[in-house]
């Protein structure tokens, strides 16, 4: 007596659909990782570094997160910022009223090729308007470049 009512052959169709969705479904993440993001017309590119958070360094210069910062990561995930202590990625960024980072979309490789105000190099020659602005020190210049200064 065989109870079983399904043939092997609806089963081995049955089998080959499961295998062939499971597979659609690992595919899909590694399709989109290169896919491009619709970013705000306002938003900024800029290179972000978390130092200790809410403190941030863009494009070098000292900057803050507002406290309700949101970073979504390259698969548009909420990143946080602790993680990103350390690591100098590309971002855009768009900042709230108060002038605090507010909004960052971490850059995958596709989207950092796209052009974006804020994104202009850096230069390391000196106009001659910013000749005779008084020199300053970073903390970081060598004690014998050390601006010098007459004795009183």
């Amino acid at each position: 007596m065989n109870r079983c009512t399904t043939t092997p052959r609806k089963l081995r169709a049955r089998l080959t659909a499961l295998i062939f969705c499971t597979s659609l479904g690992w595919l899909a993440p590694v399709l989109a990782q290169d896919a491009v993001r619709q970013f705000p017309a306002a938003a900024r590119r800029a290179t972000l570094e978390v130092t200790t958070p809410p403190n941030v360094l863009l494009n070098g210069l000292p900057e803050r997160l507002s406290p309700g910062a949101r970073i979504k990561g390259p698969n548009n995930l909420l990143v946080l910022s602790g993680n990103l202590v350390g690591q100098r990625l590309v971002v855009n960024y768009l900042r709230d009223p108060q002038g605090l980072v507010h909004e960052v979309w971490i850059l995958n490789e596709t989207e950092a090729l796209q052009k974006r105000a804020g994104s202009e190099p850096t230069t390391n020659f000196i106009f001659g308007s910013d000749a005779d602005k008084p020199k300053t020190d970073d903390g970081k210049t060598p004690f014998n470049q050390l601006p010098k200064f007459p004795q009183q």
